[in-house]
Formats: structure tokens, C-alpha cells, sequence
């Protein structure tokens, strides 16, 4: 059918929207949270950390009181390391799940830490599969962790984790999460998944700012944590001791980004909780992609595969197209994308989650179109070589 005739909206405040996996497009209410000063030793932030705490243990559902809720300052890469060094005991050994950047940078992180680990590396296309996670298990009794990407950012893929879940338990291992892009649009409910730890950040699919990750961990892991670290202010034990014992962060804590994430989470209660903001974002794909597939664009993943929260691309095959003039063409109508990060064709990634929906969606893909004319490109569809690869990838 043909597509829709859009006229295009200004952005609100005369901002771009971010069609990225975070930070991404936030409210007014999120940005006027940021306007007031706090003291970090202040009763009333101590009293804002505790509701935060709480807000983000309750999105857990059934099973939470098992776990504790520990906030870390830095970006989510901060989180992902601590929550590594912390769980990981100095002899323990990982096998690491990666299908993208994002795994393959847990992997990296462990070679920092000098924790023995081995990689399931299943490239751009598709998610590690329970069978194959049990033969490796098997095959290697020393492997005491494994570590999982929910959704893999680079591709926008979304893994299996229950399945994952199932045959490391399994195994009698231990599953370390990074939700990094995930938590709070897909459920990830304590009583259906089983994980020693999760971690995520604040400027993903809560909508708040960067400034901060947390990790969601069960009681008794954080309390056998203490001495793993080999930092002190990547510390979860340490973090976790404080703050349970003070109510306080152990180091200045980003008081602004806290204020604006308690609004980011009291608008995520009002919109519903997690399924709502799910059902929200796969809103958003789905419009994104019947529209850009409409235009002859083709997605990396096959549909079982792909996630509500950041879907890529193949660039495509017309000679007159070249990115840069893409991007920059796009971000003048007010959209602002990702580059891909494939390592064998070109592409590019749309972000679903932030401050939009479907209707902004609409005028992404009205967007894209107005830009192939621009570029003299009647149709996006990606060279063969990419269809090729996805299909024998895929097989």
C-alpha cells in the first residue's frame, strides 16, 4: 500500500528526535526534574535513592525480595564491569554469549580483570541456543558463570534468555545478565527467570539521562561479592554495604540524574509498567519497518528475532546512496540514527525506544523517503552479497 502523504513535525524545544538505544528522546517533565540542586547527604536524596531502589526492584514482580537494587555511578559500560568483577570470583571462569559488539565487550572487560573466560561468538545474525550452551557446559566443568547480552544493541537482536536460563541452571552455573537495553520494556519477572544478577542503565528504556547504571542482584550473591573486586569505586559489595548502612552513595552521586530518573520511573508506573512500554515500543518496529520495508529497506534479522528496541538496516545497493549524506539529511528533518556496526555489509540503525510513538514513527519512514528522493534513489533495496550472508548465517 502506498505510504501515507506526512507532513513532517518539529521536534519539541526544537530538538532532534534520537533514534538511538540511549540516551534517547526524554520528556519535559524528565528534563525539568534537572533543575533543582540537591545535597548528596541530604535526608531528602537519601530518601529519593531509597525510592529509586524500590521503584526498580518492584518492575522484578514475583521473587523481588530476594534481591537488592544497587545504583552505579558512571555509564552503563561502568555497571557491565562492576557487575563482572564483583560476581565473578578471581578463579572462577565465564563463557561469555556474544552476537554483537556488546558481548564481545563483556568479553573484553574480562580480559582487563584477568578473569579466565572462553566466548560463544555467533557473529551479527543470530542468538546462542540452549543445545549448544549445554555442550559447552558440559564439556567444561570449570566454567562457573555465564554472561548473556538481552538484547544485543548492535544487530538489535533480541537473545533467548529463559532458555539461556534454563540450561545453565541446568548445568548448576550461574547466569549474569546484561539488560542493558531491555529492562523495563521486556519483562524479566524473578519468578520466571532465573539470574544470580542484572544490570542496566538510566538513560534506556526507563527514559531517564545518563549518568548512572544499577545492578539488580540476589542478596546472597552480594553478600559473597565482598573481596571479588578489583576496583575500588566499581565495588557492588562495598556500594551495596554503604548504602544499605548510610542510605548515602559511597562517592558524589549524579544528584540531577537521580531526580530526573524517580520522574522517569513515576511516568513509567502511570504508562503501565513494563508491558506497556513494551507493547509501546513494538508499536513503534512494527509501523518503522512496514514502512521502511514498503520503501524496498531490508532488516538484518528475520522478524523471529527482532527486538522492540533498535532495529538495523542494510544500507542500500543504489550507487547514489552514501550514509553520511543519509545521516545528515535526516537529522536537518529532525531524526537523528545510528551508524551500523556489521562487520561484513554497510548498514544503519533506527532506535523505537524514548519519548515517541507510533505517529513519530510515521514521520521517520516519511522521512526516509523524502531523503532517497533527495538522493535520487527510487529504491533502498541492499545488495545482493547482504541477502546472502543473512541467509547462509541464517540456515
Amino acid at each position: 500500500m502506498p505510504l501515507p502523504d506526512i507532513k513532517l513535525e518539529t521536534p519539541r524545544l526544537g530538538e532532534p528526535y534520537l533514534l538511538t538505544p540511549g540516551p534517547l528522546t526524554t520528556s519535559y517533565a524528565v528534563k525539568e526534574a534537572m533543575l533543582r540542586d540537591w545535597g548528596s547527604w541530604d535526608d531528602d536524596f537519601r530518601s529519593m535513592t531509597y525510592e529509586m531502589r524500590t521503584r526498580l526492584l518492584d518492575l522484578l514482580g514475583g521473587g523481588k525480595s530476594a534481591f537488592d537494587c544497587v545504583p552505579m555511578q558512571g555509564s552503563g559500560s561502568f555497571s557491565v564491569e562492576a557487575m563482572l568483577a564483583s560476581f565473578i570470583p578471581r578463579e572462577g571462569k565465564a563463557l561469555v554469549l556474544a552476537n554483537g559488539a556488546y558481548g564481545l565487550r563483556s568479553a573484553q572487560t574480562l580480559r582487563y580483570l584477568g578473569r579466565d573466560h572462553i566466548v560463544l561468538d555467533k557473529g551479527d545474525y543470530l542468538p546462542p541456543r540452549g543445545k549448544e550452551i549445554a555442550g559447552i557446559l558440559t564439556d567444561d566443568p570449570e566454567i562457573t558463570h555465564v554472561v548473556a547480552v538481552h538484547c544485543e544493541t548492535s544487530s538489535g537482536i533480541l537473545n533467548p534468555v529463559e532458555e539461556i536460563s534454563e540450561v545453565t541452571y541446568a548445568a548448576g552455573r550461574k547466569l549474569l545478565i546484561d539488560s542493558m537495553s531491555a529492562f523495563g520494556a521486556i519483562e524479566l519477572k524473578a519468578s520466571d527467570i532465573r539470574y544470580e544478577a542484572i544490570v542496566s542503565s538510566a538513560n534506556k528504556c526507563i527514559e531517564g539521562v545518563p549518568g548512572f547504571g544499577f545492578i539488580i542482584a540476589r542478596k546472597s550473591e552480594l553478600k559473597a561479592a565482598k573481596g571479588n573486586s578489583h576496583s575500588l569505586s566499581l565495588d557492588v559489595h562495598a556500594q551495596w554495604s554503604h548504602m544499605n548502612k548510610t542510605g548515602q552513595w559511597r562517592f558524589t552521586p549524579p544528584t540531577h540524574v537521580v531526580a530526573a530518573f524517580l520522574e522517569a520511573l513515576r511516568a513509567h508506573e502511570a504508562e503501565g509498567g513494563v508491558a506497556s512500554r513494551g507493547d509501546r515500543y513494538t508499536k513503534n518496529r512494527d509501523v518503522l519497518i512496514a514502512g521502511m520495508r514498503e520503501l524496498g529497506f531490508e532488516t538484518l534479522l528475520k522478524d523471529r528475532w527482532l527486538s522492540p528496541i533498535i532495529v538495523t538496516f542494510f544500507c542500500p545497493a543504489d550507487k547514489n546512496f552514501v550514509f553520511d549524506t543519509f545521516y545528515h539529511s535526516m537529522k536537518k528533518k529532525g531524526f537523528i540514527i545510528y551508524p551500523g556496526k556489521l562487520t561484513i555489509v554497510d548498514s544503519f540503525r533506527v532506535g523505537c525506544i524514548g519519548q515517541m510513538d507510533e505517529h513519530v514513527m510515521q514521520q521517520v519512514v516519511a522521512a526516509a523517503k523524502e531523503t532517497l528522493e533527495e538522493m535520487n534513489i527510487t529504491n533502498a533495496a541492499p545488495p545482493a552479497i547482504a541477502l546472502e550472508e543473512r541467509a547462509k548465517l541464517a540456515a
